[in-house]
């Protein structure tokens, strides 16, 4: 087993890694196709998604990945080369490449740890020496590799082959598993991938996202090098309201998890721009720490409390609502596991201002229903 070794305010962290390919010190950010296009998807749409990640300000927050998901490839050349599909991609897949790193983006593409993905195109079981050489040399960014016919292989067997492959091309490419943790991949993953599914697909609904929040892997399995992955966001694809998107985004961001955007970047909604850009959220999911939350108080079966450390002393606090009816919530420092002398300033992420000065022992945030307070706790010394 590799470690990377990461120092922080004097204090190292071995994160057990071998993949070790310099990726994913913090959680990944980008875009990704499926949520929003499914199998709908073709060179001019690409071409398109990475201008807006550049021109609605995305890039510039921290998404830089572009990732085509399924049905991009259409068959094998007789040599085995995996061939993009002539129809939607009829110059291939390094122009989408070369515009991307042009704007300063990364391309990511998708495959399946089986004979097939799973919109039946051909999977990587068999091929993971030349996909990996090919995507190597066409200048991929990024992998997402999912889990449909298999032969019922275990995935702690399948997944390791394609790690070993990108890494022997010499080429840092970002290894996103898509498991959907059936085989408890927070056991075996962090020694194989930069990020983890640890759960089915999410879809566009409040409790569906919060299904895929509460199976989400333990917090202890993750961190800088690696990630636990409760699947991609639905923001601003219309099926939840605007305060549950909030809640969705800030779930994400606390609890360490890749943000990949799933809507339509050329159409954004005020309100979608106003919970993607959220920088002080987002400062949340890429704190160096890299510390996943943890369930602190849980007043009731609608409210809890999560938290986490962050850098320089300071504190992350979400308390979530997930009642029909508003409500208060009260944590003491004390249950979050903090000195309970200790006074903070507390910063509300989501009205971007200080609502205390010298908070001590507890608080109280008045939560709408479905909703979320996020704080920033900075110590007062």
């Amino acid at each position: 087993m590799m470690y990377t070794i990461l120092t922080f305010l004097s204090a190292t962290f071995f994160i057990a890694n071998s993949l070790n390919n310099g990726l994913g010190l913090t959680p990944q950010m980008g875009w990704n196709s499926w949520n929003k296009y499914g199998c709908n998807i073709n060179q001019e749409l690409i071409t398109n998604v990475i201008k807006n990640m550049v021109v609605q300000g995305l890039r510039d927050v921290g998404y830089i990945y572009v990732n085509l998901d399924d049905c991009w490839q259409s068959a094998r050349y007789p040599n085995g080369t995996i061939m993009p599909d002539p129809n939607a991609f009829p110059n291939g897949i390094v122009p989408l490449v070369q515009k991307a790193h042009e704007m300063g983006l990364k391309l990511g593409l998708y495959s399946d740890a089986g004979n097939y993905t799973c919109q039946h195109r051909p999977g990587s079981l068999g091929y993971e020496t030349i996909d990996a050489n090919t995507y190597a040399a066409w200048g991929v960014d990024y992998l997402k590799y999912d889990n449909c016919y298999n032969d019922n292989i275990s995935p702690e067997v399948r997944y390791p082959i394609m790690r070993d492959a990108l890494n022997a091309t010499g080429r840092p490419i970002f290894y996103s598993l898509c498991e959907w943790g059936e085989d408890d991949p927070w056991n075996w993953a962090p020694e194989v991938g930069n990020s983890w599914r640890t759960t089915g697909d999410i879809s566009d609904n409040w409790q569906s996202m919060l299904n895929n929040w509460d199976n989400n892997g333990p917090a202890n399995a993750s961190g800088p090098g690696g990630w636990n992955d409760p699947d991609m966001l639905e923001v601003g694809n219309g099926g939840m309201s605007t305060t549950e998107y909030m809640s969705h985004f800030s779930l994400w961001a606390m609890g360490k998890a890749p943000l990949i955007i799933g809507c339509d970047v050329t159409d954004m909604s005020d309100n979608t721009k106003m919970i993607l850009m959220n920088t002080e959220i987002i400062a949340i999911n890429q704190d160096p720490l890299g510390v996943q939350c943890s369930l602190k108080y849980e007043p009731s079966s609608n409210q809890q409390v999560y938290g986490a450390p962050l850098i320089n002393k300071q504190y992350g606090v979400l308390f979530l609502n997930r009642a029909s009816t508003a409500a208060n919530i009260t944590v003491t420092w004390t249950q979050l596991g903090l000195n309970s002398t200790q006074a903070y300033v507390l910063r509300d992420l989501w009205l971007h201002q200080n609502i205390s000065s010298h908070a001590t022992k507890e608080w109280t945030a008045s939560v709408q229903s479905h909703g979320v307070v996020v704080l920033r706790m900075y110590p007062v010394h």
